[in-house]
């Protein structure tokens, strides 16, 4: 499970690169930007030492990056704007294992055992406990359940896209070949890539023309973002969903998952060196109980 642990701390430091991309640049920039410069390292690996659009699982690698980095951090993005970064990556990441695990178990016949259900709900309890809000943002109802409803459909499609990976996995390894989890990332990068861009560039045909006057506050804001989009970039959609491809490769989809789901807790270090925040009681008890879980989990 050592692969789902290093992708979690890598998730943590993608997500605190975006929060300072996103404030910067906004939420659609910021993701393409990201996705556009993971494509390239991604490429570079693929097509150099890896597989690259070759083996029998690319149209289900390939749809997994269309559900998983498109539709699921599309909604995810949308969530942030709604109901804030924490209890978005909340619903996200925990919502998230349970329901990879049981797509895989109705689609592909995946079974968990009794310990590692109880260990995986040991860690979504941890993670709630530590992330869930005090009490409930001072925002409109409406932009509330909006809000809940695009986390829940960023849950699907990281749930969705992780079984849909599952599945190209055991087509290549039917077929005989062996895919690399750069390669396997590359693949799906690439449906990610297409959707993200379409949706962005049908979103900026339909605003009005920018103000001349705002091209110098664009550049300055990106003289200051670029280290955090490369930050970004390696740590999210490439170096971390490498390892989150390797993970899926060797584990069912609930389990890495469930590991995966501890990521906010991960980026607690982070924020208190960046941001000067500091955890609750709550928030320090759940995630020693997610860990402790974690570290269950993977002797399960």
């Amino acid at each position: 499970m050592i692969q789902a642990i290093v992708t979690s701390i890598l998730f943590a430091m993608s997500a605190v690169s975006a929060g300072r991309t996103t404030r910067l640049l906004g939420a659609g920039t910021a993701n393409l930007s990201r996705l556009m410069l993971a494509t390239v390292c991604l490429a570079l690996w693929a097509h150099t030492f890896g597989g690259g659009l070759d083996g029998a699982g690319l149209p289900w690698l390939f749809a997994s990056g269309v559900i998983g980095f498109g539709v699921g951090d599309l909604a995810l993005y949308g969530a942030y704007y709604r109901i804030g970064p924490r209890l978005a990556v909340l619903l996200c990441l925990c919502l998230a294992a349970p329901i990879g695990a049981v797509m895989e178990w109705l689609w592909l016949g995946t079974r968990l055992s009794s310990p590692q259900i109880l260990w995986s709900s040991v860690i979504l309890v941890g993670v709630f406990a530590a992330l869930a809000p005090d009490r409930r943002m001072p925002v409109p109802a409406r932009t509330w359940y909006i809000g809940i409803a695009l986390g829940v459909v960023a849950a699907l499609g990281q749930g969705g896209g992780a079984v849909l990976t599952r599945k190209g996995f055991d087509l290549a390894r039917n077929a005989g070949q062996q895919v690399d989890g750069g390669t396997a990332a590359y693949q799906r990068i690439l449906g990610g890539l297409l959707l993200t861009a379409i949706v962005l560039l049908v979103n900026h045909c339909r605003k009005p023309p920018a103000v001349t006057e705002e091209t110098l506050v664009v550049e300055h804001r990106w003289r200051r973002a670029w280290p955090w989009v490369i930050a970004n970039a390696l740590c999210g959609p490439a170096i971390g969903v490498a390892c989150y491809q390797w993970a899926l490769a060797v584990a069912p989809t609930g389990i890495v998952l469930s590991i995966v789901a501890t990521t906010p807790l991960v980026v607690i270090p982070f924020t208190m060196l960046l941001d000067k925040e500091h955890p609750t009681i709550r928030s320090v008890a759940g995630g020693v109980a997610a860990v402790l879980g974690a570290a269950a989990l993977a002797h399960a």
